[in-house]
């Protein structure tokens, strides 16, 4: 999830667990830990695709933050020592802390590894957007309200209501997934079509309008489903091309660590002379933020060559419009949204943006 949101989670558990001793300070500090997590952005991994694909890696690991937690409640025992509450609290509270993060993390469609070291694939349940209102702002109306008016024994009743009800809607993302995976079964069963792979998420900053793909071959069928559909998606089918990009980038490792952290879920798309490769599973058509172009035409012998060294592919202005356009369809079935117009642009090159229309 976003920043905002660990931070908030943090602060939240840590005012509830310790919030009687530690007061405001008990926000502040579980801000932080709740964060903590994620320091590993700072890292430079190489290149574009090692930057993504070894985020929410060591850092995101159970058994790297369980060594962790303990080696906090150590140091602060040792530090800062506090008579009032013991080393047992001080570990729940840490070990919640930081175990809430990487475990929320799973519930989005990125990718979190758990299971570092073991070559496992990442954990993405894919049920909640990485950023969704409707889990982050009880937790920060808690925070902030205690953090105006104090932690006393209301305060900490506040930090309870607003985590139950983080857990009861995490609880009715599953319930959506489940909902929209069955409507994509009956629109596979109508249509005669046998996929190899699945994938279900939701929809940018909310859970009632859903993602479903299945992928057959060289081509994906995509289409989208709300809880308040009366009948199952119409499925657009569009290439992947997959067959046709093998040979160029059976040499590229970045190709292989990409198809190992989406689990196969790639696009290829032919762009002059690089072949570009599009994780499906984030973002929408139209604007998949994850696109790397991994091998290029040799000039001279007409071959493709692995790039070595991968950045990501130059992407065009969002097109925040189209948020109204999906807000339509999650109330109206029968309003008109082509997935194959959303991402008639990714076999495009990327359009020159005018230096003029940049502002000083």
């Amino acid at each position: 999830m976003d920043s905002i949101t660990q931070a908030m989670l943090g602060a939240s558990i840590q005012g509830a667990v310790l919030g009687r001793w530690q007061g405001r300070k008990a926000l502040v500090f579980g801000a932080m830990l709740g964060t903590l997590p994620d320091m590993d952005v700072v890292i430079d991994f190489g290149d574009a695709v090692a930057d993504v694909t070894y985020h929410r890696g060591f850092s995101h690991s159970l058994f790297v933050i369980g060594l962790v937690a303990v080696l906090l409640t150590w140091l602060v025992r040792k530090v800062w020592p506090h008579a009032e509450y013991s080393a047992r609290r001080l570990f729940a509270c840490i070990a919640l802390v930081l175990f809430t993060h990487v475990l929320l993390d799973a519930f989005t469609t990125y990718g979190t590894q758990l299971f570092w070291p073991l070559p496992t694939p990442p954990v993405a349940i894919s049920s909640i957007f990485i950023i969704d209102p409707l889990y982050t702002v009880p937790l920060l109306v808690a925070v902030i309200g205690c953090l105006l008016f104090g932690l006393r024994r209301s305060g900490i009743r506040l930090q309870y209501v607003a985590l139950g009800l983080g857990t009861l809607y995490l609880a009715s993302t599953l319930a959506g997934k489940q909902m929209a995976e069955r409507n994509l079964n009956q629109a596979l069963e109508r249509d005669a079509i046998v996929p190899q792979h699945t994938f279900i998420s939701p929809t940018p900053f909310n859970t009632l309008l859903w993602r479903v793909v299945a992928v057959d071959g060289d081509n994906y069928y995509e289409g989208l489903v709300s809880w308040l559909d009366s009948r199952p998606p119409i499925l657009e089918q569009l290439p992947r091309n997959a067959s046709a990009a093998m040979p160029a980038l059976e040499d590229s490792p970045q190709h292989e660590r990409l198809r190992w952290f989406t689990q196969g879920l790639l696009r290829y798309d032919l762009i002059g002379d690089d072949w570009v490769a599009t994780d499906l599973r984030l973002g929408m058509p139209g604007y998949h933020p994850f696109r790397f172009a991994l091998a290029t035409r040799n000039p001279e012998s007409g071959t493709f060559e692995p790039i070595r060294h991968v950045e990501y592919w130059p992407d065009s202005d969002t097109d925040w419009s189209r948020l109204e356009d999906l807000k339509r369809r999650a109330f109206d079935q029968d309003y008109s949204l082509s997935i194959t117009a959303l991402a008639a642009d990714m076999h495009k090159p990327p359009t020159a943006k005018d230096p003029a229309a940049t502002d000083d």
